[in-house]
């Protein structure tokens, strides 16, 4: 499996453990935030209810108190009295000290017109008679008018109650202070876009509204079908407007409440971004963890695959090393036979032209030279089988004293003729006295022959390859250095790992280097490469003295 397919393999472990992981993760966060949300919404639902309920409770509570207040002046003092001026200018002083809730207090005769007036207004010539407020008080005896604006030409209601004493008839009005009863309505108002105002049943403010319309303007909020205490979600614009309406028990007004939802979700929003910053933290947390345990799977992956593909090219090229070496020996055997029959064909040739007259024989010194030079042939002929017949007989895996210059020796003049037909010069330094190391001279050799063979490709045509030893105090080693282009900066890392090469495509499997690099390893040494600019690619081999 090449780089991509280890990669395509790595996201798949880590899509399969994401949506193991996150999937869940995601389900549960979802469902506990819709609760959550539902549970709040349905909580500030119960206090807006609340809220309006108490509003009206303590509305309704000061309507009342200031209707019995009223009642209880007018059946508590004659007409005598309540008509002496200076009588109702001391009682209403007295009132104002108990309670600031009062304007002005005044007596107003069935005629319309004061008997007495105690406030801050010039009305004690005005005929009410014709008004709307006076027909109702004098029909149904106690009545608490909307707003109006009236003789003042300043938005105000009044309560007014009717006394009947001896045979007369006589009305005590009281005007509401407008500042007492707005702040008894609005110091509900929550947040910045809190708002809290009363309605008549026609839908004319008879508070002000803090972002809406003043006193007697048009209520924009569809509130006038609301008969029973409800919450409105309605939109306004750009944003929701959560409204709480409820009719007031003392008169035909409504109370109308209206808070910002996305003000009282705040805290709802703060607990969403922590628990979306826990899951995002979760799910980093689980990408992470994810994502390492992947690479740390498929790295030892690749590295099992490598090794077992390292083991498998190794055993490959042992059992291709020992037919080698069977063949080898084969050949050998197979050609020595002959070679003797001709070293002894020669040698028959120069013993009978030792009884030959030479000045007889036309031919005598050509045949004589002839004979030679088949004797020197077949020498070498020889020299051949006798160095593969070495070669199979060290594909046997055993520990013998090596003679490290004399096996560089040997295996160089395998890839002699190759060197000298690309012009590429083998210089050999060989350190004299080398001490015998204990290893296995076959793949030390198989070795030596990986790192040659690349050196001649590498320098390819007219160049130098420099084989030299060297000892140390526990080690002796050798070096094989080339005049080729040399290993790239960002693949010197890489150079020994199994199936990297530089190479182009067909021309080298990537086993050669990787190998060597196991070889020396299990034989107690090391392999080092280096390279630099101008000075082609370096091999140096460590191994253990004996």
């Amino acid at each position: 499996m090449d780089a991509r397919g280890y990669g395509i393999l790595r996201w798949k472990f880590m899509g399969v453990i994401l949506c193991f992981s996150l999937i869940p993760l995601v389900a549960l966060g979802y469902f506990i935030n819709g609760q959550f949300s539902r549970t709040y919404e349905d909580k500030v639902t119960a206090n807006l209810r609340i809220m309006v309920e108490n509003k009206r409770y303590a509305i309704d509570m000061f309507l009342r108190e200031r209707i019995a207040q009223v009642r209880n002046l007018a059946n508590t003092h004659t007409l005598a009295e309540m008509g002496d001026q200076a009588f109702l200018t001391a009682l209403f002083e007295t009132i104002q000290a108990g309670s600031n809730s009062f304007i002005d207090l005044g007596v107003i005769g069935q005629d319309g017109r004061h008997a007495a007036y105690a406030g801050p207004f010039k009305l004690r010539d005005v005929n009410y008679s014709s008004e709307d407020w006076f027909q109702q008080v004098m029909l149904k005896g106690v009545y608490v008018s909307d707003v109006f604006m009236g003789f003042r030409n300043f938005p105000h209601f009044i309560i007014a109650v009717l006394r009947r004493e001896a045979g007369k008839t006589w009305i005590l009005r009281a005007t509401i202070d407008s500042e007492v009863f707005n702040s008894l309505v609005q110091n509900v108002q929550v947040g910045r876009r809190g708002d809290a105002f009363l309605v008549n049943g026609e839908g004319v403010l008879q508070t002000p509204s803090r972002f809406g319309e003043p006193v007697l303007g048009r209520c924009v909020l569809p509130v006038s079908e609301v008969k029973d205490l409800s919450v409105l979600n309605l939109p306004d614009r750009e944003r929701k407007v959560l409204v709480g309406v409820v009719p007031l028990r003392t008169l035909g007004w409504k109370l109308v409440i209206t808070e910002d939802p996305g003000e009282e979700m705040s805290p709802l929003l703060t607990v969403k971004s922590a628990a979306l910053s826990l899951v995002l933290g979760g799910a980093l947390i689980i990408f992470t963890g994810a994502l390492l345990t992947t690479r740390a799977i498929v790295a030892k992956l690749e590295r099992t695959d490598r090794e077992k593909a390292a083991v498998d090219a190794n055993l490959m090229q042992s059992g291709k090393l020992a037919a080698l070496g069977k063949m080898a020996a084969g050949v050998a055997h197979e050609v020595n036979n002959p070679l003797t029959l001709i070293r002894e064909a020669a040698g028959w040739i120069t013993d009978l032209l030792t009884d030959e007259d030479p000045s007889s024989l036309r031919h005598f010194e050509e045949i004589e030279e002839a004979a030679r030079d088949i004797d020197r042939h077949v020498e070498r002929a020889k020299a051949v089988t006798h160095r593969m017949l070495g070669f199979a007989r060290r594909m046997e895996p055993i520990q013998e004293n090596v003679d490290l210059g004399s096996l560089l020796e040997g295996t160089i003049s395998f890839l002699a003729n190759e060197a000298m037909h690309r012009n590429i010069v083998i210089e050999r330094k060989f350190e004299p006295d080398l001490p015998l190391i204990s290893t296995d001279a076959t793949q030390i050799q198989q070795v030596v022959l990986n790192l040659l063979e690349n050196a001649i490709d590498a320098v390819d045509k007219d160049g130098i390859i420099t084989v030299s030893t060297f000892r140390g105090e526990r080690e002796v080693g050798f070096t094989i250095r080339d005049t080729g282009p040399g290993i790239p900066p960002g693949v010197l890392d890489k150079i020994f790992d199994p199936f990297f090469s530089t190479k182009k495509v067909g021309e080298g499997t990537g086993l050669g280097l990787s190998i060597s690099y196991g070889i020396i390893e299990r034989l107690g040494g090391r392999i080092v490469a280096e390279s630099g600019p101008e000075q082609g690619a370096v091999f140096t081999v460590h191994l253990p003295a004996r």
